[in-house]
Protein backbone atom coordinates (compact mmCIF):
# COMPACT_ATOMS: atom_id res chain seq x y z
CA UNK A 1 0.00 0.00 0.00
CA UNK A 2 1.23 3.38 -1.01
CA UNK A 3 0.07 5.08 1.87
CA UNK A 4 3.22 7.33 1.65
CA UNK A 5 2.14 9.11 -1.59
CA UNK A 6 -1.35 10.57 -0.26
CA UNK A 7 -0.83 14.08 1.30
CA UNK A 8 -4.41 14.67 1.41
CA UNK A 9 -7.84 13.63 3.00
CA UNK A 10 -11.32 15.24 2.45
CA UNK A 11 -13.97 15.82 5.24
CA UNK A 12 -17.61 15.93 3.88
CA UNK A 13 -20.13 17.33 5.42
CA UNK A 14 -22.84 16.02 7.47
CA UNK A 15 -26.61 16.08 6.36
CA UNK A 16 -28.13 13.43 8.85
CA UNK A 17 -27.20 12.04 12.55
CA UNK A 18 -28.85 9.67 14.60
CA UNK A 19 -30.40 10.05 18.11
CA UNK A 20 -27.08 10.05 19.76
CA UNK A 21 -25.80 12.98 17.26
CA UNK A 22 -23.87 10.44 15.66
CA UNK A 23 -23.91 10.48 11.45
CA UNK A 24 -26.50 8.08 10.14
CA UNK A 25 -24.39 5.02 8.73
CA UNK A 26 -25.57 6.50 4.94
CA UNK A 27 -23.17 8.93 5.84
CA UNK A 28 -20.06 7.44 5.93
CA UNK A 29 -20.17 6.50 2.32
CA UNK A 30 -19.55 9.61 1.48
CA UNK A 31 -16.17 10.47 2.46
CA UNK A 32 -13.18 8.92 0.54
CA UNK A 33 -11.36 6.84 3.05
CA UNK A 34 -7.61 7.03 3.94
CA UNK A 35 -5.70 3.70 4.70
CA UNK A 36 -2.82 2.50 6.00
CA UNK A 37 -1.11 -0.51 7.12
CA UNK A 38 2.52 0.45 7.36
CA UNK A 39 4.85 1.78 10.38
CA UNK A 40 5.88 4.86 11.59
CA UNK A 41 8.71 4.96 9.28
CA UNK A 42 6.56 3.58 5.84
CA UNK A 43 7.91 0.47 6.31
CA UNK A 44 6.84 -3.52 7.28
CA UNK A 45 3.35 -3.65 5.57
CA UNK A 46 0.71 -5.60 7.49
CA UNK A 47 -2.38 -6.46 5.99
CA UNK A 48 -3.73 -7.52 9.61
CA UNK A 49 -3.20 -4.07 11.32
CA UNK A 50 -4.90 -1.88 8.36
CA UNK A 51 -6.08 1.08 9.64
CA UNK A 52 -9.41 3.49 7.80
CA UNK A 53 -10.54 6.47 8.14
CA UNK A 54 -13.14 8.53 6.99
CA UNK A 55 -14.15 12.37 8.08
CA UNK A 56 -17.21 14.03 8.54
CA UNK A 57 -18.10 17.58 9.60
CA UNK A 58 -20.73 20.35 10.57
CA UNK A 59 -19.78 23.61 11.95
CA UNK A 60 -19.96 22.38 15.45
CA UNK A 61 -18.18 19.11 15.49
CA UNK A 62 -15.40 17.28 13.10
CA UNK A 63 -16.60 13.37 13.23
CA UNK A 64 -13.78 10.74 12.89
CA UNK A 65 -14.51 7.01 12.34
CA UNK A 66 -11.63 4.67 12.83
CA UNK A 67 -11.55 1.17 11.22
CA UNK A 68 -9.31 -0.86 12.63
CA UNK A 69 -8.30 -4.67 11.85
CA UNK A 70 -6.06 -5.94 14.48
CA UNK A 71 -3.86 -9.07 15.69
CA UNK A 72 -4.74 -8.84 19.89
CA UNK A 73 -6.31 -6.31 22.26
CA UNK A 74 -4.20 -5.05 24.67
CA UNK A 75 -6.23 -2.03 26.90
CA UNK A 76 -6.12 -0.43 30.46
CA UNK A 77 -8.69 -2.65 33.04
CA UNK A 78 -8.95 1.19 34.48
CA UNK A 79 -10.32 4.51 33.57
CA UNK A 80 -12.12 7.53 35.44
CA UNK A 81 -15.49 7.33 35.76
CA UNK A 82 -15.94 9.04 32.66
CA UNK A 83 -13.53 6.75 30.07
CA UNK A 84 -10.66 9.06 30.57
CA UNK A 85 -7.66 7.17 30.96
CA UNK A 86 -3.99 9.27 31.23
CA UNK A 87 -1.43 7.59 29.43
CA UNK A 88 -3.66 6.21 26.86
CA UNK A 89 -1.14 5.40 24.41
CA UNK A 90 0.85 2.96 26.36
CA UNK A 91 -2.24 0.15 25.32
CA UNK A 92 -4.02 0.03 21.97
CA UNK A 93 -5.38 3.33 20.73
CA UNK A 94 -5.98 5.09 17.32
CA UNK A 95 -4.92 8.71 17.48
CA UNK A 96 -6.06 11.61 15.40
CA UNK A 97 -3.29 14.80 15.86
CA UNK A 98 -4.98 18.08 14.33
CA UNK A 99 -3.66 21.38 13.70
CA UNK A 100 -6.41 24.54 12.42
CA UNK A 101 -4.59 26.57 10.60
CA UNK A 102 -4.03 29.69 13.43
CA UNK A 103 -1.84 27.50 15.61
CA UNK A 104 1.42 27.88 15.37
CA UNK A 105 3.63 24.49 13.88
CA UNK A 106 4.58 23.25 17.22
CA UNK A 107 1.00 23.47 18.86
CA UNK A 108 -2.01 20.96 17.86
CA UNK A 109 -4.65 18.90 19.57
CA UNK A 110 -4.32 15.05 19.97
CA UNK A 111 -7.14 12.46 20.52
CA UNK A 112 -6.76 8.99 21.13
CA UNK A 113 -9.48 5.95 21.53
CA UNK A 114 -9.37 2.72 22.87
CA UNK A 115 -11.61 -0.37 21.39
CA UNK A 116 -12.61 -0.80 25.06
CA UNK A 117 -14.14 3.23 24.90
CA UNK A 118 -11.25 4.57 26.68
CA UNK A 119 -10.25 8.02 25.41
CA UNK A 120 -8.05 10.93 26.44
CA UNK A 121 -7.94 14.65 24.45
CA UNK A 122 -4.93 16.40 24.81
CA UNK A 123 -3.39 20.89 24.44
CA UNK A 124 0.25 19.97 22.87
CA UNK A 125 2.04 23.01 22.64
CA UNK A 126 5.86 24.48 22.76
CA UNK A 127 7.55 22.65 25.92
CA UNK A 128 4.20 20.57 27.16
CA UNK A 129 1.00 19.20 27.08
CA UNK A 130 -2.37 19.52 29.25
CA UNK A 131 -5.84 17.99 29.44
CA UNK A 132 -7.81 19.67 26.67
CA UNK A 133 -11.59 18.75 28.10
CA UNK A 134 -12.97 19.27 24.74
CA UNK A 135 -15.87 17.37 25.78
CA UNK A 136 -15.74 14.95 22.96
CA UNK A 137 -17.83 11.40 22.63
CA UNK A 138 -17.21 8.05 21.41
CA UNK A 139 -19.13 5.14 20.01
CA UNK A 140 -16.75 1.75 20.00
CA UNK A 141 -17.76 -1.37 18.46
CA UNK A 142 -15.24 -5.26 18.64
CA UNK A 143 -16.08 -7.53 16.24
CA UNK A 144 -14.07 -10.61 17.41
CA UNK A 145 -15.00 -12.98 14.81
CA UNK A 146 -13.66 -10.25 12.00
CA UNK A 147 -10.88 -9.01 13.68
CA UNK A 148 -11.89 -5.80 13.38
CA UNK A 149 -12.72 -2.79 16.07
CA UNK A 150 -14.76 0.66 15.06
CA UNK A 151 -14.47 3.63 16.98
CA UNK A 152 -16.24 6.72 16.13
CA UNK A 153 -15.37 10.40 17.61
CA UNK A 154 -17.32 13.54 17.58
CA UNK A 155 -14.59 15.97 18.31
CA UNK A 156 -15.97 20.10 19.42
CA UNK A 157 -14.56 21.92 16.86
CA UNK A 158 -14.63 25.22 19.63
CA UNK A 159 -12.28 22.91 21.31
CA UNK A 160 -10.04 22.14 18.52
CA UNK A 161 -10.22 26.06 17.83
CA UNK A 162 -10.49 26.37 13.99
CA UNK A 163 -13.30 26.68 11.66
CA UNK A 164 -15.08 24.20 9.75
CA UNK A 165 -16.32 25.59 6.57
CA UNK A 166 -16.37 24.52 3.03
CA UNK A 167 -13.03 25.70 1.74
CA UNK A 168 -11.21 25.35 4.87
CA UNK A 169 -7.87 23.55 5.27
CA UNK A 170 -6.17 21.91 8.40
CA UNK A 171 -3.29 19.91 9.11
CA UNK A 172 -3.75 16.54 10.29
CA UNK A 173 -2.10 12.41 10.74
CA UNK A 174 -3.58 9.54 12.11
CA UNK A 175 -2.03 6.98 14.13
CA UNK A 176 -2.23 3.58 15.66
CA UNK A 177 -0.68 1.51 18.41
CA UNK A 178 -1.46 -1.93 19.29
CA UNK A 179 0.59 -4.99 21.37
CA UNK A 180 3.15 -5.17 23.91
CA UNK A 181 6.90 -5.11 23.94
CA UNK A 182 8.59 -6.75 22.14
CA UNK A 183 7.13 -6.65 19.09
CA UNK A 184 4.61 -3.35 20.05
CA UNK A 185 2.80 -2.17 16.63
CA UNK A 186 3.12 1.69 15.72
CA UNK A 187 1.88 2.49 12.50
CA UNK A 188 0.86 6.04 11.29
CA UNK A 189 -0.72 7.34 7.98
CA UNK A 190 2.00 10.01 7.18
CA UNK A 191 5.28 8.34 8.17
CA UNK A 192 7.08 10.07 10.76
CA UNK A 193 10.33 8.64 9.74
CA UNK A 194 11.81 8.86 13.41
CA UNK A 195 14.79 6.26 14.20
CA UNK A 196 12.72 5.18 17.45
CA UNK A 197 8.73 5.42 17.35
CA UNK A 198 7.50 9.18 17.54
CA UNK A 199 4.58 10.60 16.14
CA UNK A 200 4.82 14.35 17.71
CA UNK A 201 6.42 15.64 14.46
CA UNK A 202 3.81 17.81 12.85
CA UNK A 203 6.19 18.61 9.92
CA UNK A 204 5.08 14.90 8.91
CA UNK A 205 1.04 16.07 8.79
CA UNK A 206 -1.13 16.32 5.84
CA UNK A 207 -4.02 18.27 4.57
CA UNK A 208 -7.71 17.90 5.80
CA UNK A 209 -9.94 19.43 3.69
CA UNK A 210 -13.30 20.55 4.36
CA UNK A 211 -15.93 19.64 1.47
Amino acid sequence: MQQAAITEVSARRVSAVDEAGFPDPAEWDKPVPVRFDMDWQGKNEDAGRETEVRLLWTPAVLFVRFVCRYRELTTFPDAEADGYRHELWDRDVAEIFVQPDRFGSRHYKEFEVAPNGYWIDLDIYPGGLARLNSGLRRRVQVNEAKQVWTAELALPVGAIGGRAAPGQKWLVNFYRCEGTDPGRWYSAWRPTCTEKPNFHVPESFGVVQFE
